[in-house]
């Protein structure tokens, strides 16, 4: 019988080239037909490896979940950037390659984020998502937000609704 290792840890520079493949292909399953193509494709070039590597050493905290070795997904976190929202803590981005997407896996890792914020002293927490991503909206309410503030992303001319969900 085979055991399977499933981890959960602090990125670091040594893992940019998996973390930029996860984005790249999470990305592009999460927000092709949503994002236009060519401001999608920017976005996802613009983080590659090296982009990965200089944030592992950045201000924010990224947790990489790990199955059998191989990152499966990520989450980058830290303190939140709208300043008009009482909470201190942000997720800024949780995702997860396809294949392990519905088996447990994302809960897992935002409610290991949720707990490393709480650790670093957070009152309270909000993520934000496009208001057209049901899949991300539903996750996020599944797991107890609210969302309660409303914000706008613009795409290459072409302006987005983005939900801002929040836990106390």
């Amino acid at each position: 019988m085979k055991t399977l290792s499933i981890d959960m840890r602090l990125a670091g520079p040594t893992d940019a080239a998996a973390i930029a493949d996860v984005h790249r292909t999470a990305w592009q399953q999460a927000y092709s037909g949503i994002i236009p193509h060519r401001a999608l494709t920017r976005m996802i070039e613009r983080r590659g490896e090296a982009w990965w590597r200089k944030a592992t050493r950045g201000p924010a905290t990224i947790l990489i979940v790990e199955v059998a070795g191989m990152v499966a997904g990520y989450a980058s976190l830290g303190l939140n950037r709208a300043r008009a929202l009482p909470h201190e803590g942000e997720i800024y981005e949780l995702y997860l390659r396809p294949e392990y997407q519905g088996i447990g896996l994302g809960h897992s890792l935002f409610h290991e984020a949720r707990r490393l914020l709480k650790s670093l002293g957070c009152e309270g927490m909000v993520v934000w998502c496009l208001e057209d991503s049901e899949i991300a909206a539903n996750f996020f309410r599944s797991n107890g937000g609210v969302d309660a503030v409303e914000g706008m992303e613009d795409f290459d001319d072409v302006q987005l609704k983005k939900l801002g969900f929040i836990w106390n």
